[in-house]
């Protein structure tokens, strides 16, 4: 008599809830806040301004979350947008989605979640606020596919990335005035230049997947195209200094502020891609050092 061996029944395999937990804590860059912090710099800026000083606790707390929130919501859907390209970019290749750790139809529902969450805070502001948000929605779901179609993603990421300054003066004055645009201007002026060095970073990669940027758009004029925009920035910032009555002490901080971006020119000379992203993070020290003018020239004249 002989008996044939089989193998044991293996139902399917049991997900560990904390290597999930994990993959969307990589999808919404949790382990990168550099995207936050670039966001929150000019909703902080807004804040300050347009509460002529320490604005309202419990809109801080509001907008501080309501960065974060915004920020992970919109590395989610970037990369469900780019779950097409990601796979083929050196620097993307391991992400989530580009994996399949993670399925567009859990990323689009983690999306839904965050952003919600984040309404729910506007909630707590006013009406104008409020419909300011709506906009602000369309800008953070719509942005990660302007790279198929338009070579200025990062015009749009400017626009996207600031549109906490018009919802903060809402926010505290019950209107967006002159001041506010101006601010946001200054931002997408900043937030194209710090954009164009980061897709500086995957520009061959980009041009190979059919991607487009300014990186490409600029070629070999991209560092020229670069100081037009930060002077273009600084200008700005410098109008919105006069019409806010700011003194010295906002000045001394954009002169730190154009010091580090002296430097980013500097470490980026060279256009090599590892540089080039150390020059997009150190837009970090560069928005705080705004912040650090505008939070020291309230203070000095209140």
């Amino acid at each position: 008599m002989s008996y044939e061996r089989s193998e044991p029944r293996v139902g399917p395999p049991r997900r560990d809830p904390r290597a999930r937990l994990g993959q969307y804590w990589l999808l919404i860059r949790g382990d990168r806040p550099i995207g936050t912090l670039l966001l929150l710099w000019p909703t902080w800026w807004a804040l300050w301004l347009a509460a002529d000083g320490l604005p309202p606790w419990h809109l801080l707390a509001i907008f501080t979350a309501g960065v974060w929130l915004t920020r992970s919501a919109g590395c989610v859907i970037n990369d469900y947008a780019d779950r097409w390209l990601d796979p083929h970019v050196e620097r993307t290749r391991n992400r989530p989605l580009a994996t399949g750790a993670v399925s567009g139809r859990e990323a689009l529902a983690l999306f839904a979640v965050l952003m919600l969450v984040a309404f729910g805070l506007v909630l707590l502001t006013n009406r104008l606020t409020v419909l300011l948000s709506v906009v602000g929605v369309v800008l953070a779901a719509t942005y990660p596919y302007l790279k198929r179609y338009t070579w200025f993603p990062q015009v749009y990421l400017g626009v996207a990335f600031g549109w906490g300054i018009p919802m903060a003066f809402a926010a505290v004055q019950g209107t967006v005035p002159p001041l506010a645009w101006l601010l946001l201007l200054a931002n997408i002026l900043w937030a194209t230049a710090y954009d164009t060095w980061y897709a500086m970073v995957d520009r061959e990669d980009d041009i190979r997947a059919g991607s487009r940027s300014t990186a490409i758009l600029f070629g070999d004029a991209d560092l020229a195209a670069q100081a037009v925009l930060y002077l273009s920035m600084f200008g700005a910032l410098l109008l919105v200094g006069q019409r806010a009555g700011l003194g010295a002490a906002y000045l001394a901080g954009l002169g730190v502020a154009a010091a580090l971006v002296a430097w980013e020119f500097h470490i980026a000379r060279h256009r090599a891609p590892a540089a080039c992203f150390r020059a997009f993070l150190h837009n970090n020290w560069v928005g705080a050092a705004v912040f650090a003018g505008i939070a020291a020239a309230l203070a000095l004249r209140g």
